[in-house]
């Protein structure tokens, strides 16, 4: 290990995903544990314009790695995107003497971190922490875990009373732009069809399965929407299928509650390695580039390529699905 640091620090930024917390504390006791103090940013790039600024010990980051949410807090910042506001945000992180920071969050926070960094030439490393798993440069990001899991439990629930009410569901999850969450959730709930924003799926497509399926005496059938998607929201595709079939629809959005709850062991692990190895990273002389893993290893992508370049859906996944759905 050849940079040396005295101090850094280290903030949660955009949406809130649970595993956060589990990385702010690897962050911490890795950074102690290298005897380089350690700084907590409250609400993200807004609170290191404001100064909102506190050291953290070891024992400030016990009895949180289960829980969900962001101890840090989080907040958008308009201000931020001005020169004039990544200006004061320097002098705040100078006025403590912070040589460096590790951000968690997804493209728009390493977007603020790399252009921060440029201006102002602090050190910026990237934890990966979204429930949409979209970051280029890592299989799995911090909180997809607990989000899918989320997501099938409820929609298992609602299986139940689809079933006994011989009904067609359409669950629609979070992902704007991306369909990671609808595709495992509407997989492991064994979903009848699945609507994602990388693929088309025509709406024919899908009455024809439905068709299908009530021939072979199926009596209810579930459909995950990625919010995203390219038909529209569930509200909407389920209104065009009861206005074309005999089924009787119903609709439910999961929303927020995919981002909270207590993170799961893999989200808690997987955040306690990046936020392990981001310090290491800082350590080895690594600046500005995202923390992911990729094959089971630790992977450093520059930000420049995790925030531009699209995480490709697999192709694989994606035919099981429609396999397994038949």
């Amino acid at each position: 290990m050849s940079t040396k640091y005295s101090k850094i620090a280290v903030f949660t930024s955009g949406g809130d995903a649970p595993g956060m917390n589990a990385a702010v504390r690897a962050v911490v006791r890795t950074a102690i544990y290298h005897d380089i103090e350690v700084y907590g940013i409250y609400r993200g790039y807004e609170g290191m314009i404001d100064g909102d600024i506190k050291k953290l010990t070891k024992g400030a980051v016990g009895n949180i790695i289960h829980r969900g949410g962001t101890v840090l807090r989080t907040a958008r910042s308009e201000e931020f995107r001005t020169v004039e506001g990544r200006a004061e945000a320097a002098k705040q992180l100078k006025k403590h003497g912070i040589e460096a920071c590790i951000a968690i969050g997804g493209n728009g926070t390493f977007t603020g971190a790399l252009k921060f960094s440029e201006e102002h030439q602090i050190p910026f490393i990237g934890l990966p922490g979204t429930i949409d798993n979209d970051i280029y440069g890592s299989d799995y990001t911090i909180g997809f875990d607990t989000a899918i899991n989320t997501a099938v439990d409820c929609i298992d629930k609602i299986r139940d009373t689809a079933y006994s009410h011989s009904r067609l569901f359409f669950v629609e999850v979070m992902g704007r732009h991306a369909g990671y969450i609808a595709l495992y959730s509407g997989i492991a709930s064994g979903a009848g069809s699945i609507f994602l924003p990388e693929t088309e799926t025509p709406l024919d497509d899908l009455i024809d399965r439905l068709n299908k399926a009530a021939k072979r005496k199926k009596l209810f059938n579930m459909v995950v929407v990625a919010e995203g998607n390219q038909n529209g929201t569930a509200e909407e595709i389920a209104a065009k299928v009861a206005a074309r079939t005999n089924h009787e629809t119903r609709v439910t959005i999961i929303g927020h509650l995919q981002r909270g709850g207590s993170p799961t062991a893999q989200d808690r692990v997987l955040a306690s390695q990046l936020g392990y190895s981001a310090v290491h990273a800082l350590l080895n002389g690594e600046k500005n580039v995202a923390i992911g893993i990729v094959n089971d290893e630790i992977a450093i992508t520059p930000f420049n390529d995790a925030i531009y370049k699209a995480k490709p859906m697999n192709d694989d996944m994606l035919r099981m699905a429609e396999i397994l759905a038949l």
